[in-house]
């Protein structure tokens, strides 16, 4: 049986890739590697490669805390509105 795509979904995935992306430029403008950047949040490599992915576990977008992403934005110097996609999702249609 194939699951139900909601449109919201699709939005999520859509700004989990957009914060993946951001993650991804930030840390490279400040020449810092994926470990650097997980040690300094507090979190594994693999966790934050997955966020770089735009991904929490294969096939599911990411969602990471607040806690997490402030964790990130510290790690990188950075205010967590660079983190953040300024074009957020309606997310209330659920």
């Amino acid at each position: 049986m194939s699951k139900r795509t909601r449109p919201e979904d699709a939005a999520w995935s859509d700004y989990a890739g957009k914060l993946a992306t951001n993650l991804q430029r930030l840390r490279h403008e400040r020449g810092l590697s994926q470990e650097d950047v997980a040690y300094r949040s507090g979190l594994t490599r693999y966790t934050y490669q997955k966020y770089e992915k735009g991904e929490s576990k294969p096939g599911t977008p990411a969602n990471p805390t607040i806690r997490t992403l402030l964790a990130m934005s510290q790690a990188l110097d950075v205010d967590l509105t660079e983190i953040l996609p300024p074009d957020a999702p309606d997310l209330r249609l659920r």
